[in-house]
C-alpha cells in the first residue's frame, strides 16, 4: 500500500486552497472588473463611431472620431495597468506620434495606427473578457456553494408549488435528494474539484484575453522593428564615435610618440656620422642608438598592426574557420573549434562573429574558471549560427552592464539574436545566429 509522504499530506490537505492564494484571487477581481470595464468602453467607443461616422461630413465629426480614438487610447492605458497589476501581464507602451498643435494632434489620432488598434481592442475585448467572467462564476460561485453546501441548504434547494401548496424540494443530482449527511459528501467534493481546477481554468479562460490585449494595446511588429532600428542605429553611431576616439588616442599616444622618437633618434645618428669625417666617434653609442630606433621601429610596426586587428583582422581574409582557429590559440584554456562554413558570409558578418567569439572566450578564460571550451560554427542557407560552450560556474546573464549586452548590440546592427543559457553550475551556452 502506498503512503503519503508528510509534504504529499500537506499538500492534499490545502490542494482547494489553491483557489484562494493571492494571484488566483487577483487572477478572479480582473476578470469580474474586465467584463463591465470592457462593455462599458465597447458601448462608449462604438457610440462614438457612430455618431462620427454621420457627422464626418463637416468638422465635427472629424473632432468626435478624434475624441473616440483618444478615448480607445486612455481606455487601452487602462487596460495594461490592470493587467500588469492583477495579472503580471506587462503589455510595452506603444510609441506616440509627436504632433504640434490642436490640428497635428488630431491628424496624428486620426491617421495613427495604434489608436485604432486601440479602438479594435474596445470593440472586440468584451468578446474574451466573457470567457473569463464565466469561467469565474463557474468555478468560485458554484464551487462556493457546493463545497458549503451543508450550510447553505437553504439557498441551494428550490420551493416548488403544488396547487395551493408550497414544498422544499432539497439538491437534486439523477433525481436523488441530498438531504441527508451522506449525500451531502457528493456537493461538497464537486465544489472542492471545482475550486481545486479554478486557478487552472481561469488561467486558460484569460489566455485569448491576453493575446488580444498584447496583439492590440502593445507595438505593432512594425513599430519594434523601427524602434530596434533606431536603438541599433544610435548604437552604431555611439560606436563608431568611441572607435574613432580610441584611434585617435592610440595613434596619438603610441604609435605617434614611437614615431617622434625614431626621428630623433635617426637625426642623432646623422649628427653621429657627420661628426664621424672629423673625428673619431664612439661606435658603442652610434650603436645603442640605431638598436633604440630600430626597436621603436618594431614596436610602432606591432602597435600598427594591432590597431588594424582591432578595426578588421587581416586572418579573416583567409576565412572564419581559420581565424577562429587562430583565435583559439591565443586563448588561455583549450578551446576546440568545430566549423562547418558551406556558404562564405559577407565580411562584415565574419567581422562581428570573430569578434563576438573574441570575447565570449575571453569572458570564459577570465570569468567562468572554465577548464576548456568550445565553439561551433555553421554557415548555409543565408544563416552563420555560432555557439560558445565552456563548463565554468554558470551564472552569466544578459544584462546588468555584462559584455553580453553590447555583444546583442552588435548582432542586432544586422538584425542578429543572441541567447544565452547559464545555470548556476554551469554550463554557459551562448548561442549567436545571424543572418547574411
Amino acid at each position: 500500500m502506498r503512503h503519503l509522504t508528510p509534504a504529499g499530506v500537506r499538500a492534499v490537505a490545502r490542494w482547494p486552497l489553491g483557489a484562494f492564494a493571492p494571484r488566483a484571487l487577483a487572477g478572479l477581481l480582473y476578470a469580474l472588473v474586465a467584463l463591465p470595464l470592457a462593455l462599458v468602453g465597447c458601448l462608449l467607443t462604438l457610440a462614438g463611431l457612430l455618431v462620427g461616422g454621420v457627422l464626418s461630413v463637416t468638422t465635427l465629426g472629424l473632432w468626435v472620431l478624434a475624441l473616440t480614438v483618444r478615448g480607445a487610447l486612455a481606455l487601452g492605458a487602462l487596460q495594461r495597468a490592470l493587467v500588469r497589476r492583477l495579472l503580471h501581464l506587462d503589455i510595452e507602451e506603444p510609441p506616440t506620434p509627436v504632433a504640434r498643435g490642436v490640428l497635428g494632434r488630431r491628424r496624428a489620432l486620426l491617421l495613427g495606427r495604434t489608436g485604432w488598434r486601440a479602438v479594435g481592442c474596445a470593440l472586440g475585448v468584451p468578446f474574451t473578457a466573457v470567457l473569463a467572467y464565466a469561467a469565474a462564476l463557474g468555478t468560485y460561485a458554484y464551487g462556493t456553494q457546493l463545497a458549503l453546501h451543508p450550510l447553505l441548504k437553504r439557498w441551494n434547494d428550490h420551493t416548488v408549488r403544488d396547487g395551493d401548496s408550497v414544498r422544499h424540494v432539497s439538491l437534486e443530482v439523477l433525481g436523488v435528494q441530498l438531504d441527508s449527511w451522506p449525500r451531502w459528501l457528493i456537493p461538497v467534493t464537486a465544489g472542492l474539484l471545482l475550486l481545486s481546477a479554478a486557478p487552472w481554468l481561469m488561467r486558460h479562460a484569460l489566455t485569448p484575453h491576453r493575446l488580444l490585449l498584447t496583439a492590440t494595446l502593445g507595438p505593432s511588429a512594425a513599430d519594434r522593428r523601427i524602434r530596434t532600428l533606431e536603438e541599433t542605429r544610435a548604437q552604431a553611431v555611439d560606436d563608431a564615435a568611441a572607435t574613432l576616439r580610441r584611434i585617435e588616442r592610440d595613434l596619438h599616444d603610441g604609435t605617434q610618440a614611437r614615431l617622434v622618437g625614431l626621428a630623433m633618434q635617426l637625426t642623432m645618428i646623422r649628427e653621429l656620422i657627420g661628426t664621424e669625417a672629423h673625428a673619431d666617434v664612439d661606435h658603442e653609442r652610434l650603436l645603442a642608438v640605431v638598436d633604440t630606433a630600430r626597436g621603436n621601429a618594431k614596436q610602432a610596426i606591432a602597435d600598427l598592426r594591432h590597431l588594424v586587428k582591432g578595426i578588421h583582422p587581416p586572418v579573416l581574409d583567409q576565412g572564419l574557420d581559420t581565424a577562429l582557429a587562430t583565435l583559439a590559440a591565443d586563448v588561455a584554456l583549450p578551446v576546440e573549434v568545430v566549423t562547418d562554413v558551406a556558404d562564405r558570409p559577407a565580411p562584415a558578418v565574419e567581422s562581428i562573429a570573430y569578434f563576438c567569439v573574441a570575447e565570449l572566450l575571453a569572458n570564459a578564460a577570465k570569468h567562468s574558471g572554465a577548464p576548456r571550451a568550445t565553439v561551433r560554427v555553421t554557415a548555409r542557407a543565408g544563416l552563420l549560427a555560432l555557439t560558445v560552450r565552456d563548463e565554468g560556474r554558470g551564472g552569466a546573464a544578459i544584462g546588468a552592464g555584462s559584455g553580453l549586452t553590447g555583444l546583442l548590440t552588435r548582432v542586432r546592427t544586422v538584425d542578429g539574436t543572441l541567447t544565452c543559457d547559464s545555470p548556476p553550475g554551469g554550463p554557459t551556452v551562448v548561442t549567436v545566429e545571424l543572418p547574411y
